[in-house]
């Protein structure tokens, strides 16, 4: 689940989460959908994050890390990364928020 900031020649939030997918996983998409927005903390801060969903990711170069970046891609399906939550392996607040949005607009929230 990368993340980033918004850069300045990225011309929107869209643009940011395209690059950031490609940089920090070397997969890409055609099909973004962006699922919601969150104020990370709004009791003193104006920064958003902009949420997005990528459909039918592939492979397409090798990662391009920053010399201070140590990444690990992991592929995850669903039910793994659900139970990561559970376990407590996986606690960013907005990680986890994003990953709500993804799965409600995947159908896979069931609301009674």
């Amino acid at each position: 689940m990368p993340s980033s900031v918004v850069e300045v020649e990225d011309i929107s939030p869209l643009t940011a989460a395209k690059r950031e997918l490609l940089e920090e996983t070397s997969y890409t998409s055609n099909n973004f959908v962006e699922t919601g927005i969150l104020s990370p903390n709004p009791a003193n801060h104006t920064n958003l994050t902009h949420c997005f969903l990528a459909i039918d990711v592939e492979r397409v170069t090798d990662l391009k890390l920053d010399v201070i970046e140590e990444i690990a891609v992991v592929l995850l399906p669903i039910e793994k990364l659900i139970e990561n939550i559970d376990n407590g392996i996986l606690l960013q607040t907005l990680h986890i928020s994003s990953l709500f949005f993804a799965l409600k607009k995947l159908g896979k929230v069931q609301f009674s």
